[in-house]
Order: structure tokens, then C-alpha cells, then sequence
């Protein structure tokens, strides 16, 4: 569990971090997204116990981050952008070193190395320096350094970037099986089909603050402002497809129904809530005589939801923020 009220870092006269408010429970992954120097990172050091907050507060796995900040960081795995390894030494022998510190038995810590390293293509690998390796290569020595003691908590900051496509999927596979075991997961990331993908809540980062935050299907739906549906109709049409139109007209919650392509009979029309609009529509279209091909809902893409956002052209503000524009605390089990 990670939970933070009022989170605030400053550097002398600049705030970091705003007030930033989160919650994320056992078993549930928040992606956080932003700009370089959003606060992601500062964010992430001041919840992994590395840095104090000049403001609030906040408790990661049981562990107070200012009283417990030890405790905090033995209970967590973290994985930054930059790796630091210790590249003069061997891959086994780096993640051995590790292992004593996190107090492993010696057995335990040799078998889950030998996990890693199969999980991650480095077997071949295990006896050879660091310093040759590609960003690909040491990126998965971090990974493994963050997972060898099976924290509670993990902050992933791009933890695929670098990767080959083959490794970045199992990179992905792991960290979803890692919220089956119930991990509470931080992953920060300016990939947001990985986001998209992976997330149970998308919190947005401007200037320091969370802006915005929720699910990220209810993220895309209030930036779009529902969705665009279009309807394919098969041959032959009974009537004309300007009847059909005038059908959907009397359809509560459609806006706008038009014909999208004539050529391939498909009609368009938008709707603030698809789910309850949808049937309703189908309904009336079969009744008067149209035999439906397929039915699809678009809303925005979660990158039209980050660029609205960043430039401030559209209202996306979910209901897990709060007016000021500070994440309220919203377990994110509840999207």
C-alpha cells in the first residue's frame, strides 16, 4: 500500500513537489505521467524513503517515509532511469552482493539470481563486467537488483526503456504478474500505450502537481466528451440511409447522427454515454429495417488526454480530483 497527503518538496525557492495527494493499494498499478521535471522522480525519491519531504506526509508498505525511512527503503524496489551499477563487477556476483543486504539466506538469493537471470537473457551473461553492456543489458540487471528480495512496493521509473521489444513484453508480463501477488506499483513512463496498457489509474503531472487522475477509459472519455460511434450496414438498405439518420435523430443522448461513407454505408453519430445510447439506437435501426454489420465506440487516445492536458485546451478533470487540482484520495481499486 502507498498513500501520500500533501506530499511537497522544495529546493530552495522552487516546489518539486506540489501537495501531491495518491493512493495506491495492494495489487493495483498507477502509472504517473508528465514532462521531464513534472516532479515524477522527486515524487518517487521522496515515497522510496530516499529524500525527506519539506511538506506532508506519507506511508509506504506500513512504513512512515520520515520516521521509517530505513524500513521504507527494505521494503521497496526501485528501478530509476539511470541504473548504477557498480559496472566493474559481474552480474552474479553484483546481485549476490545485493542479496547479503537485503539479508537473503545464501541458497534462497542463488536460486531467485538464477530465476532472473533466465527470466532476462542474461545467463550467458552472468560471469561477465557490466561495463561493456548495452542500456538494454544493465537495464535488466536493475530490474533483477529490484525484484531480488520480493518487495512489497515497487517504483519503476521507464523500466523499459532501452529494452528490445521481446524483453520490454516481458518486462510488461512480469510487472502484471507482480500486481496478481499483490505489489503496490509506481510506474513512471513517457510510453502511454505501456500505460494504457498496464494501469489501473493514470495520474497526470504539470508543474509539480497531479492535474488530473483516474482510470484511464474514464480519462479518455471526458477528454472526448463521450464517444464517435460508427454503425456499418449491410445490403441490401430498406430505404435510404437520410430515413435511417432521421431514426437516430429521436434517439436520446446521440448528437450529431450523419453519414460518415456512403460507399461503405456506414453512419456516425456521437454520445455522451455509448453504453446506454448504443443499444437503444441498434434497436431502433433493426426496427426500421437495417440489418447491423458492426457497431464500434471510439473515445480519445490517452496521448489526446495528455496533450490536452499539458496544454491546457480541454477540460479532462476526472472525479479523483479535487477542485484545486490536487489528487484526491481515491482508492484506485475503485475505477
Amino acid at each position: 500500500m502507498i498513500e501520500s497527503h500533501n506530499l511537497t518538496r522544495r529546493f530552495g525557492d522552487f516546489t518539486a513537489v506540489d501537495r501531491v495527494s495518491l493512493r495506491v493499494p495492494d495489487g493495483a498499478i498507477l502509472a504517473l505521467l508528465g514532462p521531464n521535471g513534472a516532479g515524477k522522480t522527486t515524487t518517487v525519491r521522496m515515497l522510496a524513503g530516499l529524500i525527506a519531504p519539506s511538506e506532508g506526509e506519507a506511508t509506504v508498505a506500513g512504513f512512515d517515509i520520515r520516521r521509517s525511512a530505513s524500513a521504507v527503503r527494505a521494503h521497496v524496489g526501485l528501478v530509476t532511469d539511470a541504473p548504477g551499477l557498480y559496472e566493474q563487477m559481474n552480474v552474479r556476483a553484483y546481485l549476490t552482493f545485493f542479496g547479503q543486504i537485503y539479508g537473503l539466506d545464501p541458497a534462497e538469493c542463488a536460486r531467485r539470481i538464477g530465476e532472473f537471470l533466465k527470466l532476462f537473457d542474461l545467463d550467458t551473461h552472468a560471469n561477465e563486467r557490466m561495463t561493456g553492456f548495452s542500456k538494454g543489458m544493465k537495464q535488466k540487471v536493475a530490474l533483477a537488483r529490484a525484484l531480488l528480495h520480493e518487495p512489497a512496493v515497487l517504483f519503476l521509473d521507464e523500466p523499459t526503456a532501452g529494452l528490445d521489444p521481446l524483453a520490454a513484453r516481458a518486462v510488461r508480463d512480469l510487472i502484471l504478474t507482480l500486481k496478481r501477488a499483490s505489489r503496490a506499483i509506481v510506474l513512471c513512463t513517457h510510453d502511454l500505450d505501456e500505460a494504457e496498457r498496464l494501469a489501473d489509474e493514470v495520474a497526470i503531472m504539470r508543474q509539480g502537481r497531479i492535474v488530473v487522475s483516474d482510470a484511464p477509459e474514464v480519462l479518455r472519455a471526458r477528454a472526448a466528451g463521450g464517444a464517435t460511434v460508427h454503425i456499418e450496414l449491410a445490403e441490401p438498405l430498406e430505404g435510404s440511409l437520410d430515413a435511417l439518420i432521421a431514426v437516430l435523430r429521436d434517439v436520446p443522448g446521440i448528437i450529431m447522427p450523419s453519414v460518415a461513407d456512403l460507399a461503405a454505408r456506414t453512419i456516425e453519430y456521437r454520445a455522451a454515454d455509448p453504453h446506454r445510447t448504443n443499444p437503444d439506437a441498434v434497436a431502433r435501426l433493426v426496427a426500421a429495417g437495417a440489418r447491423i454489420v458492426s457497431v464500434v465506440s471510439a473515445t480519445s487516445s490517452l496521448e489526446d488526454v495528455y496533450a490536452s492536458v499539458q496544454t491546457g485546451t480541454a477540460d479532462v478533470s476526472a472525479h479523483g480530483v479535487a477542485a484545486d487540482g490536487v489528487a484526491a484520495d481515491r482508492p484506485t481499486s475503485e475505477t
